[in-house]
């Protein structure tokens, strides 16, 4: 067979979003149970002059605009992907993770603020009022975090809407014990310590949301997913020699993709190793949008097609950037 420069890739039918009309549907309920609530929760608020309920409102607030962004990003991200968005819009879905993590994270330093400026100066706060208000408030946010449960949690974009009103859940247990506190002891400043608690949670979660989403837009390999481990386990299979410019990243939130150059022996069959290659990715990785280019090593007609160690370039290299480690049988480094 003369010189092969095959580029093989697996475009079959991928099937990323997930009953996203059930997913609509709870978020939607969640949205509503919240937005009614959030409307008492602030006249209550400053009725019993309670920084624990506002603080809880105002986190209530991001819940709502957390669950509306989740609701366009999912419809963006179902649109069919055309002209220069050749993945469609489905990163949509990590812009509005990323902004649910940034707005956790600025409440958080806002609160945080007023709840240290609470504790030197403690105001007068109405504890019976703080703690009927929060009672209602784990109710309805136990059945929002409910609904949301039963959305397809995989997606980023439905976790940071989970993950808002989760916190928001711990704290109305928080400020309905800190309430407590008031009414049976009078001690005020157990408001401004519920309001720190929250913002402990809000940072946690504001900054795994962000960490996440970052790690999608930079394009580094899923989590869990080891890209030299992966290079050695693809150059091991049989007839393989050489995988080079191996990159694996997430196009959204668990919808990985691959791509690598690989090198078979000359007399391999690279159809073969191909379909072996991608069968491993499926069922191993879990990575079934995979685009393998495959080459023969070995010369032809007494030209020189590709050879290890005796490159085309000076740099002794397959490309002039080969954009990451050489993967070879036996030892080599990373």
């Amino acid at each position: 067979m003369t010189g092969h420069a095959h580029a093989h890739g697996d475009h079959s039918g991928h099937s990323h979003a997930v009953a996203a009309d059930a997913d609509r549907r709870w978020l939607r309920a969640a949205l509503i149970l919240i937005t009614a609530f959030m409307a008492i929760e602030v006249v209550i608020g400053f009725i019993a002059r309670s920084l624990a309920l506002i603080s809880d409102a105002a986190h209530m607030l991001t819940d709502a605009a957390s669950i509306v962004l989740a609701l366009i990003a999912m419809r963006l991200a179902a649109r069919p992907a055309r002209g220069g968005y050749t993945y469609g819009l489905k990163r949509a879905e990590i812009l509005s993770a990323q902004a649910n993590g940034v707005t956790l994270l600025v409440l958080s330093v806002w609160l945080a603020y007023e709840a240290i400026h609470r504790l030197i100066e403690p105001p007068e706060v109405t504890g019976g009022l703080v703690v009927v208000t929060a009672l209602a408030g784990v109710a309805v946010n136990l059945v929002a975090t409910w609904c949301l449960s039963k959305a397809n949690r995989s997606s980023l974009n439905v976790e940071g809407a989970y993950q808002h009103i989760l916190t928001d859940l711990f704290g109305f247990i928080a400020t309905a014990v800190s309430g407590a506190v008031v009414l049976t002891t009078g001690f005020a400043r157990a408001d401004a310590i519920a309001s720190l608690l929250v913002v402990a949670l809000m940072l946690k979660a504001g900054i795994g949301l962000v960490r996440d989403s970052g790690r999608i837009f930079m394009e580094a390999a899923p989590a869990g997913v080891d890209p030299d481990a992966l290079g050695d386990r693809l150059v091991a299979a049989d007839r393989v020699v050489e995988v080079h410019d191996l990159h694996v990243w997430e196009i959204t939130s668990g919808d990985p993709a691959l791509s690598a150059h690989v090198l078979v022996e000359p007399d391999g069959d690279c159809h073969k190793v191909r379909r072996t290659l991608q069968e491993l990715l499926a069922a191993e990785y879990g990575i079934t949008h995979a685009t393998l280019q495959v080459d023969h090593l070995g010369e032809q007609d007494g030209e020189e097609l590709l050879r290890i160690g005796h490159r085309a370039d000076p740099s002794g290299a397959h490309c002039a950037d080969t954009h990451g480690p050489v993967h070879r049988a036996g030892p080599h480094d990373h």
